[in-house]
């Protein structure tokens, strides 16, 4: 495997290096096709990587199935007080109904912990990937593939068939964030009584039925009624996905495996167009036209998977069938030592005075402006740009924006290194530094700096500012990564900094909902209050609200920093921990805030 990727990697440097030289000894400019083979390229490269990747990983989770099966183990037991920076609550909390495992078995003072087999910490956490990640995935491709297809239908002629006004198409897309916001709380403060594993399949069976009622509709009002249910079904999803992961993975983990699902909206961008070129061509089937068929039939294929969902998905690692009794307790253990869990189950029931603590938190807010500023940016920038940088309808749908492959590869890079170093803010701040530079370079602000430092090469081309269309699609590989990318790192960072349960749940829902009020705006930003095809009005104010995240997330990581000090002052105060009272979730000083 490693030599096919050094080969890989060395053919295509060679590659680009053939374009570049031909190009600098050409008359006309190739810019444009340049980004087109290299995005081309990253597609591919990532896909093979992925099949190898899914393969080593297969491969070790049925070597550990097979071992847990014929090893038996012995443990050597010893003693150890719990980490100081993990417990969400105080000694005091840690009695009662604890869990007791051959992982460890608590008294008033320590903690008896019982070495894990060195195998479980390798394994455990690969199998949680293949089984969990996979569904979370491809829910959310299925929710982003529904919820987007109607740009796909406008461009098959749905709107002209519906005789609506640009205004109006405006309307349609708002009415489905309205239900959003409304539902995103009540339904991530439902999940864990209903259950995950039902509610969530229920969620994506309904909007596929409704997505499958606008292949039916006739007027403009069919199309809003619709528009607003599917938002009223798939509204409470992407802060319930988070949710759902973060029952399964300590703090440390969270943001790769969240940015893998997220990533599936790269995929689906693309995907769409591709599937929407080949459906369109069933016009007059059945006596329907084709865009009335991109509803029905990718609606019938979201509610199977709907379907297949309530047998497939697990509420909790206590509950799937996948996982030994000992990679049970293993995870049980983990997550308690990491603070996802209370010490006490009762902390972790439902309180109306934990929603209201979200709501109070000083961190909690700052990440909800920062949401708010990143759904704006992120929403509808990409397919709006790209396609107005293609002629006709049938290329643009085909067509695979290479900046939309490379932000999937950008956002699982960039999660990685931050939970390997568990650097949520400065992963935030760098991406919106990004942004900037991109949307800079979409208005033409910094041409000559770019041309010097970064884009030599080009500098013929780079000069031409914001006038220049291979500009603006170079623009792209900078502002749809930092855009796009920065929704992982939000919600990882909220989740880490939240709990208990019900107190995380709020957070998460809240933090999507000012996303999703974001989406309001950007909507009419790219739609009725900023003038094609350059939406100069919209990109400015998307420039700015990139600072005002950049703003925040320096202004968070400042005020998590102090607060940790503090926290750090009270440990050293305190003789024992039985000093602190129970209950206070992140808010213990035995609670570290993750940077």
């Amino acid at each position: 495997t490693r030599t096919i990727l050094i080969s890989c990697e060395r053919s295509i440097a060679a590659y680009l290096l053939s374009i570049l030289v031909i190009h600098r000894f050409s008359c006309q400019p190739c810019l444009t096709d340049i980004f087109h083979h290299l995005g081309v390229l990253i597609a591919l490269e990532v896909n093979r990587i992925f099949w190898i990747a899914f393969l080593k990983i297969s491969l070790r989770s049925v070597q550990g199935v097979r071992s847990s099966f014929l090893k038996t183990y012995s443990f050597r037991s010893f003693h150890c007080t719990m980490p100081s920076t993990t417990h969400t609550d105080s000694p005091s909390t840690m009695q009662g109904k604890d869990i007791e495992s051959s992982f460890g078995r608590r008294s008033d003072s320590e903690f008896i912990v019982t070495a894990p087999p060195a195998h479980l910490s390798r394994t455990v956490w690969w199998k949680m990937d293949l089984y969990i990640l996979p569904i979370a995935t491809l829910i959310f491709f299925l929710s982003f593939l529904d919820r987007g297809n109607i740009g796909n239908a406008r461009v098959a002629g749905m709107q002209k068939e519906l005789n609506m006004t640009n205004n109006q198409y405006s309307i349609a897309l708002t009415v489905t964030y309205v239900p959003y916001i409304l539902i995103e709380l009540p339904s991530n403060l439902l999940l864990k009584r209903v259950g995950p594993n039902k509610l969530l399949p229920a969620m994506l069976t309904l909007w596929g039925i409704v997505t499958i009622f606008q292949g039916f509709i006739t007027t403009y009002a069919g199309l809003v009624i619709c528009r607003f249910f599917l938002g009223l079904f798939e509204g409470g999803l992407l802060p319930g996905l988070a949710l759902y992961l973060a029952s399964f993975y300590p703090r440390q983990k969270l943001q790769f495996r969240i940015s893998v699902f997220f990533a599936s909206s790269s995929l689906a961008g693309a995907f769409s167009g591709l599937l929407a070129t080949a459906i369109i061509r069933m016009e007059g089937v059945g006596g329907k036209h084709g865009w009335a068929w991109i509803f029905i039939l990718e609606g019938v294929f979201t509610v199977f998977c709907g379907i297949a969902s309530f047998f497939l998905m697990s509420a909790t690692p206590d509950t799937a069938s996948f996982l030994t009794q000992e990679e049970k307790e293993f995870i049980d253990f983990e997550l308690r030592r990491d603070g996802v869990r209370a010490q006490k189950s009762s902390d972790d029931e439902f309180s109306w005075a934990e929603v209201r603590k979200a709501f109070r938190q000083p961190h909690m807010l700052i990440m909800a402006i920062a949401g708010f500023l990143n759904g704006t940016t992120h929403e509808r920038t990409a397919i709006r740009r790209v396609i107005r940088l293609y002629v006709s309808f049938l290329p643009t749908l085909p067509s695979v924006p290479a900046g939309l492959s490379l932000h999937g590869l950008v956002s699982i890079i960039t999660s990685f290194l931050s939970d390997l170093y568990g650097r949520r803010g400065w992963t935030i701040s760098f991406l919106a530094v990004i942004s900037i530079v991109g949307f800079g370079m979409f208005l033409g602000m910094f041409p000559s700096i770019l041309c010097l430092v970064m884009l030599a090469p080009f500098t013929d081309i780079m000069v031409a500012g914001s006038e220049d269309s291979q500009v603006r699609y170079g623009s792209l590989f900078l502002l749809l990564p930092g855009t796009y990318c920065a929704a992982p790192p939000l919600s990882a960072w909220i989740a880490n900094n939240a709990a208990p349960h019900v107190r995380r749940a709020t957070a998460l829902a809240f933090l999507t909902t000012m996303t999703n009020s974001g989406g309001i705006l950007s909507t009419w930003l790219l739609g009725s209050l900023s003038a094609a095809p350059k939406y100069t009005k919209a990109s400015v104010t998307f420039l700015i609200f990139q600072v005002g995240i950049l703003v925040c997330a320096q202004l968070n990581l400042g005020y998590l920093m102090m607060r940790n000090s503090e926290k750090t002052v009270i440990r050293q105060s305190l003789l024992d921990r039985n000093e602190e009272q129970g209950g206070l979730g992140d808010e213990s000083a035995w609670f570290e805030y993750k940077l």
